[in-house]
């Protein structure tokens, strides 16, 4: 097949290339890369149980795919084979279609290459990319830009929605830009590198430690609980709390955020906290404990 067929110096070039992390060929130009990232956002309209968002992967790889493989056979069987199981991140998946157009295009230089080791590959990315992109993106980046916005939100600025989604919107696009060009250059030899530097096990905790420092923090400046229980002695009047702001400033809002996280870790339903929470507030009130 013509799509498959490649002499040795064409071989050693393209090896070549992917060690130094460059391009060669016009494949992946402006357009290509606009199809993908435009196409990347559907990766979860066709989700299903069994597939999960193989289909839109296929989908955002399918200019690609056509031009490695002018031949509609090959590139059929190509696309045949981006309908595997796969599930990610949405924002770093554009790092695994560039790194995937890089393996096709490899095996379509390369005879000898397996193809079987693109999907080995994504499979292998799922869970470590997966990681960091949650702790990232969902624990961090959106909480920290949703901090943002409720506390201007908060105080009636009605530029709080707006900043919210320009500081979360900004961050997901340049991820999903960068890193499909990312992807396509670095090739496998980012797989060889993270394996040996356990990169991928290094920027999950990072980043669990970086949004569990965001949680805690937040916790002091956006729950707000405080007693309004005054106790009498003689002609002087104490504040409960107050004595509470001696011993330990914000113990009340972390007592409560530590309470929610035991019912939730004791499998109590999100929905139920939240009734548990109105119903607890609106009994304070009743009785002058809030």
């Amino acid at each position: 097949m013509a799509g498959f067929e490649m002499n040795h110096d064409e071989v050693e070039k393209r090896q070549a290339a992917q060690e130094s992390g460059e391009e060669t060929g016009t494949l992946m130009t402006p357009d290509v890369y606009r199809s993908m990232f435009f196409r990347q956002f559907t990766s979860q309209c066709s989700q299903s149980y069994d597939k999960m968002m193989a289909y839109g992967f296929m989908y955002t790889l399918e200019k690609p795919l056509r031009k490695i493989y002018p031949d509609d056979e090959d590139f059929y069987r190509a696309l045949d084979r981006h309908t595997e199981f796969f599930n990610m991140t949405p924002h770093v998946l554009p790092f695994v279609a560039g790194l995937s157009v890089s393996m096709e295009e490899q095996a379509a230089r390369d005879p000898s290459f397996d193809i079987s080791s693109v999907n080995a590959v994504k499979v292998g990315l799922m869970g470590p990319l997966s990681g960091i992109g949650d702790s990232f993106y969902w624990g961090t980046f959106r909480v920290v830009a949703a901090g943002i916005g409720i506390g201007l939100a908060a105080t009636g600025n009605p530029l709080g929605p707006i900043i919210y989604a320009l500081i979360y919107t900004v961050v997901n696009v340049l991820t999903r830009i960068v890193s499909a060009h990312l992807g396509y250059n670095l090739g496998t030899k980012f797989l060889e590198q993270s394996a040996q530097s356990n990169l991928m096990n290094k920027l999950t905790d990072a980043a669990g430690v970086l949004g569990m420092t965001v949680v805690g923090a937040m916790i002091a400046t956006m729950v707000s609980l405080n007693t309004s229980l005054v106790f009498t002695f003689g002609e002087s009047e104490v504040a409960l709390q107050a004595i509470f702001d001696d011993i330990f400033l914000g113990i009340l809002p972390m007592a409560a955020t530590f309470i929610c996280l035991w019912l939730y870790k004791r499998n109590v339903k999100t929905i139920w906290i939240i009734f548990g929470i109105f119903a607890v507030c609106i009994a304070g009130c009743g009785f002058g404990i809030f």
